[in-house]
């Protein structure tokens, strides 16, 4: 039985013209594993904005959550890490799809090692203004107030605009060398205080990154699931990745 890896496929996204088909590839994949998947492990943006209010959700993705439920009833362990774009989850994915939600980083003992899986936003990252962006949406009064009085169309249309005008301002930054990049310094750090750790799994940078640290300790960012749709596979014979974009 094998454990996937995946990260970053921000469906929704206003910035892309073929949404819809985005969707049926990611989930034409996942339907591809779910005889051969003990563990699907989903790091974080699958969403590009995603809200949830105590008795709606966000419209469409039906495809995608369809298979997540297909996958649990299955008796796959489907696994949500909350990214920056879908930080907003709270009781829907679990409560209808059977998804476990993690709201932060997962120490994994597996029986090829010991693994270190997150998001990744924050982890690393000494940019203030993107600390103190990221405190804003972590807020919990914020939250409060923003799904209490801001109408959900509203707040929809709001939510995937911001994504939306984000991405087209800055796209995707490439790989900034090994000393600039905030998770592989992040992970050299955690690892002087955790030396079990062989493997750290990343989303977040829409990167894909393969980086040994030490002689038993690996880092890898998994890039993304909307254009090279870039994944992670973990069997008896050890991690690696791999493509399903045609």
């Amino acid at each position: 039985m094998k454990s996937y890896f995946l990260s970053d496929a921000h469906l929704g996204s206003l910035a892309f013209p073929d949404r819809l088909d985005r969707e049926r590839r990611l989930v034409a994949f996942l339907d591809s594993i779910k005889h051969e998947a003990s563990a699907v492990y989903l790091l974080g943006d699958m969403f590009d904005f995603w809200h949830e209010w105590r008795e709606v959700v966000p419209k469409g993705y039906t495809r995608f959550l369809g298979k997540l439920s297909e996958l649990s009833d299955l008796g796959v362990e489907v696994h949500f890490f909350l990214g920056n774009h879908d930080l907003w989850a709270y009781r829907y994915l679990h409560d209808e799809c059977g998804v476990s939600l993690h709201a932060g980083p997962l120490t994994l003992q597996t029986p090829q090692g010991t693994l270190f899986l997150a998001h990744g936003d924050g982890l690393g990252d000494t940019d203030r203004g993107f600390r103190l962006l990221r405190g804003v949406f972590h807020s919990r009064v914020l939250q409060w107030l923003f799904r209490t009085f801001v109408p959900t169309s509203w707040a929809m249309r709001f939510g995937l605009s911001w994504a939306r005008h984000s991405r087209l301002s800055k796209g995707d930054e490439p790989y900034r060398g090994e000393d600039d990049e905030a998770l592989v310094s992040f992970a050299k750090n955690y690892l002087k205080e955790h030396p079990e750790i062989n493997l750290f799994i990343f989303g977040h940078r829409h990167i894909e990154l393969d980086l040994m640290l030490s002689r038993s300790c690996r880092l890898v960012v998994l890039g993304e699931c909307y254009e090279l749709c870039t994944y992670g596979v973990l069997d008896d014979n050890g991690f690696r990745l791999d493509s399903f974009a045609e």
